[in-house]
């Protein structure tokens, strides 16, 4: 019966490796300051665990199995990752990039997940930076897991979550509307009540920020005609670049928004603001890279 990993003698593992990595059981007892007859026994415990042979004779040589060579690139990462522990928790440099996962909600747009994680590379120190995007149900269950270190999203922790993790406010931003060359002038004038003689494209409705939106809508008297609901915001802009509709987005990324999509400001909705979330499993985050984000987020994308 083949074990499972938290039957996995990692202490038989070490004999192998040591074999594999010195050429022979002799050169490993050396190495290792116990019987070649020790080593041999505890590789074939670890070769009855696995259910594979790992070491084939020939001759007086000893050679790796394809199984074997395949468990050896294993503990190869294994036991780097183990050194690696050791020098970290003793402060030492590991040599290789800091490693940071964050998760994005999927709803945020890519211009402004860009300028959160830009802090992050421009460290002292070089860092390994793995991002993925999903929904925020499915991030907070990763950080619960501890797959994630940060979740980056428009809300915060869902009221009611088993999950043990804390919401850190970045900061807010009302939205505005854009409009490419097309509809600018006809969108301006009168604005906001001109919104309802333009197409608009508009977040679906399972958008925290579309039943905000539309409520605002309403607020002010406009039943606009939708042209699209788009879920990603970046396909959102490049429709709206296109032309074929007018698109709500947040004012602090105005000046990246009309730059990268060649669309203009049409006027902003006051007194709706959308507000952006790190949510973390400590209470008081501590991880380097993640506090430059914080930091360059309340002192810049949203001063103001």
């Amino acid at each position: 019966m083949r074990t499972s990993l938290h039957q996995l003698n990692f202490h038989h593992l070490l004999y192998f490796w040591s074999v594999a990595r010195e050429g022979g059981v002799v050169k490993a007892s050396q190495r290792l300051f116990v019987s070649p007859s020790t080593i041999s026994g505890q590789i074939q415990e670890l070769e009855q665990a696995l259910g594979e042979q790992l070491f084939v004779r020939v001759g007086r040589r000893l050679e790796l199995t394809e199984m074997g060579r395949v468990v050896l690139r294993y503990s190869d990462e294994i036991f780097s990752l183990g050194r690696e522990l050791v020098e970290t928790v003793k402060g030492q440099p590991s040599g290789r990039p800091a490693r940071l996962v964050v998760g994005v909600d999927d709803v945020l747009p890519k211009l402004l997940v860009r300028r959160l994680l830009a802090p992050a590379f421009a460290g002292p120190e070089p860092l390994h930076v793995v991002v993925q995007e999903m929904p925020l149900r499915d991030l907070v269950t990763q950080l619960a897991q501890h797959a994630v270190d940060v979740v980056f999203s428009d809300a915060p922790l869902p009221a009611g979550s088993r999950v043990k993790a804390y919401s850190h406010l970045l900061g807010e931003s009302s939205l505005s509307w854009y409009a490419a060359p097309r509809w600018l002038r006809q969108a301006r004038r009168g604005f906001p009540a001109s919104l309802q003689q333009v197409p608009l494209l508009l977040p679906t409705s399972d958008a925290a920020q579309r039943r905000e939106l539309d409520a605002w809508l309403e607020s002010h008297g406009l039943r606009p005609r939708i042209a699209a609901e788009i879920a990603d915001s970046a396909l959102m802009k490049s429709l709206g670049q296109s032309g074929i509709g007018v698109f709500p987005a947040p004012t602090a990324l105005r000046k990246d928004i009309e730059r990268q999509f060649g669309v203009r400001h049409v006027g902003e909705s006051l007194g709706l603001i959308v507000r952006f979330y790190a949510i973390s499993a400590e209470r008081r985050i501590r991880n380097p890279a993640v506090i430059a984000m914080q930091t360059e987020a309340r002192a810049r994308l949203f001063a103001d």
